[in-house]
């Protein structure tokens, strides 16, 4: 059975929705009979994912809606709630999936830093503020889904701001679940999706065919559906390289750093090299 939120005639709104993870969940969320609004920063591409969300949506053009957001503008998402509010009477479920994933580096432009926070990590912050005090006050079951990384827990080296930013992601969805939980009333819940190697335009760099170790966006938006129903809050996803079994170790190591006083990031130093792989080989 899928989540109480996910009904016919209840409301999606999702960030990021024109493509990858983002529109996959459109989809989905039109076959099962919600009327569903993606917003994007790319006008083409959000008019040709409305036009295919028109053909799998029960009630065609009538239950899909689009518009051109950029995320880290409080204002623009506050023109979105209201959008949708007027055309569909309000929202139920919110996924707060827009992401990018620029190179950064610790010293390099602040421009980035502030590019890769404000769409990554504001972004999120903004979309939860403006959606769910009417969320709450429609007194339903419903539902707020944050695009996290597994980045923003084991924290690799390569792209510090992204880390940072999902890092964010991460504390900010965990504060805001345990804030829903006890407000009075509320039957709204919020949840972490964290995804392995997805192959969508954010991933894809040169590539134009799937590698094989990387899951569609669709197997990923399967296995966050079927948790949801679950009722879990970190939806840690699988690929077809790495299994959860392997992603338990590597989150283990990293808070171990911490316990252990060891090292910051010890799974990349060279000096734990040894003990990282008999830590992960042990059954």
């Amino acid at each position: 059975m899928p989540h109480p939120a996910l009904v016919p005639n209840a409301v999606a709104v999702i960030t990021g929705g024109a493509s990858g993870i983002g529109l996959a969940a459109a989809s989905h969320f039109a076959k099962l009979g919600l009327k569903v609004c993606i917003a994007d920063h790319d006008d083409d591409k959000l008019a040709r994912a409305a036009e295919l969300l028109t053909y799998v949506a029960p009630g065609g053009s009538e239950d899909i809606m689009s518009l051109a957001v950029d995320v880290s503008h409080r204002e623009q998402i506050e023109k979105l709630e209201a959008a949708v509010l007027g055309r569909f009477g309000g929202t139920d479920v919110l996924m707060n999936n827009a992401g990018i994933g620029p190179e950064s580096t610790i010293l390099g432009p602040r421009g980035t830093w502030e590019h890769m926070l404000g769409v990554n990590l504001w972004g999120i912050i903004n979309g939860t503020q403006v959606f769910a005090p009417g969320m709450i006050a429609r007194k339903r079951p419903g539902l707020i889904i944050n695009t996290g990384s597994k980045q923003g827990i084991t924290t690799p080296p390569g792209n510090p701001a992204y880390n940072v930013a999902k890092a964010g992601v991460k504390a900010f969805t965990e504060a805001l679940q345990h804030e829903l939980r006890n407000t009075p009333g509320c039957e709204i819940s919020a949840h972490l999706l964290i995804p392995g190697f997805v192959f969508t335009g954010l991933t894809a760099r040169d590539r134009t065919e799937k590698p094989a170790a990387a899951w569609t966006a669709e197997q990923t938006v399967d296995f966050m559906l079927e948790r949801l129903a679950a009722g879990d809050f970190y939806i840690l996803c699988p690929d077809n390289d790495v299994p959860r079994a392997l992603d338990e170790k590597r989150i283990l190591w990293a808070a171990g750093d911490i316990v252990e006083n060891r090292p910051p990031l010890s799974r990349w130093h060279p000096d734990y090299a040894e003990a990282f792989k008999r830590f992960v080989d042990v059954k």
